[in-house]
């Protein structure tokens, strides 16, 4: 029941969120093309895990993915929580995010030390949140984890 709160919020939100508060343009790059990239690329590993869900890229929120993908976070609501939490320790800050955290939290406090975990893996990590991703997405994803301290949550 939670679960189903929590992501009919989120689906609730998305559009307006897009609209406006993401003030950077849309990717515009199709899964097609992403998986094209070479096998060890952020970008072919971004086009493998939207078809591993079969997700379609969100306009103005492919970093989302992104940050799935470097943090090797899953999909459940405890998890889309925890990389909230991750990010959060990696020093970004937006409405979205602490309405998740604060939400989050109320409804999931058995899942405190996921997210406590996940917050410090963030600090640890050098700042990662604000890159452009969309010009790293050829670079080898193993290169960026490594050069940022990202850790699998």
């Amino acid at each position: 029941m939670r679960a189903l709160l929590l992501e009919s919020i989120y689906e609730w939100s998305k559009k307006p969120y897009q609209k406006w508060f993401k003030k950077q343009p849309s990717w515009d790059i199709p899964v097609k093309t992403l998986i094209e990239y070479p096998k060890d690329s952020l970008g072919f590993h971004l086009g493998s895990f939207l078809l591993q869900h079969d997700f379609s890229p969100q306009p103005k929120l492919e970093n989302h993915d992104v940050f799935h993908v470097l943090t090797d976070t899953g999909i459940t609501v405890p998890e889309e929580i925890a990389m909230q939490y991750y990010l959060l320790g990696n020093g970004k800050y937006s409405t979205y995010l602490f309405s998740v955290i604060f939400l989050g939290t109320l409804l999931y406090l058995d899942e405190i030390k996921l997210f406590k975990n996940a917050y410090q893996k963030g600090k640890a990590a050098y700042s990662f949140h604000r890159l452009d991703y969309k010009k790293l997405l050829h670079y080898p994803i193993q290169t960026l984890q490594t050069t940022f301290l990202i850790s699998s949550l």
